[in-house]
């Protein structure tokens, strides 16, 4: 039996914004689908599973932007964002909580810890690529 299509179209790929992308959520298939569909899409994208090993993943691998479950395991997602965004050094940085956190008061938390972006779980694949390739825009990438 066929698995689920996806709602991202091929042409998508097109016009995908060419960023290097750091997801974090620590429910592993999450983390993985997302980063293979943002790779798939024409990003450069790693998954990682907890706050010290996105910490470590990003000081060597520089992502330009962060797509990450604010509730990680040991963590406090919302103190992760505030950390990246105070070691941005001021280069452009998009940060996204794609959360199950949908309340108003979580909504202004996450944009409070520096987060651009708050979007509900499941991922919406065309309004994150479509946020994405904003973001992109707006840098230059």
């Amino acid at each position: 039996m066929p698995g689920p299509r996806s709602s991202v179209h091929p042409s998508d790929r097109a016009a995908a914004p060419r960023l290097r992308v750091l997801v974090v959520d620590g429910m592993r298939d999450a983390a993985d689908s997302l980063a293979e569909l943002l790779t798939l899409t024409g990003s450069d994208a790693r998954a990682c599973y907890d706050a010290p090993s996105a910490l470590a993943a990003a000081a060597e691998f520089r992502p330009d932007a962060w797509v990450c479950e604010p509730l990680l395991p040991g963590a406090d997602g919302f103190d992760l964002a505030r950390r990246v965004r105070a070691a941005a050094d001021d280069r452009p940085l998009f940060l996204v909580a794609l959360t199950v956190l949908g309340g108003e008061t979580e909504v202004r938390r996450a944009a409070a810890a520096g987060f651009d972006l708050h979007l509900l779980k499941p991922a919406d694949p065309p309004a994150l690529l479509a946020a994405l390739a904003d973001f992109a825009r707006t840098r230059g990438a």
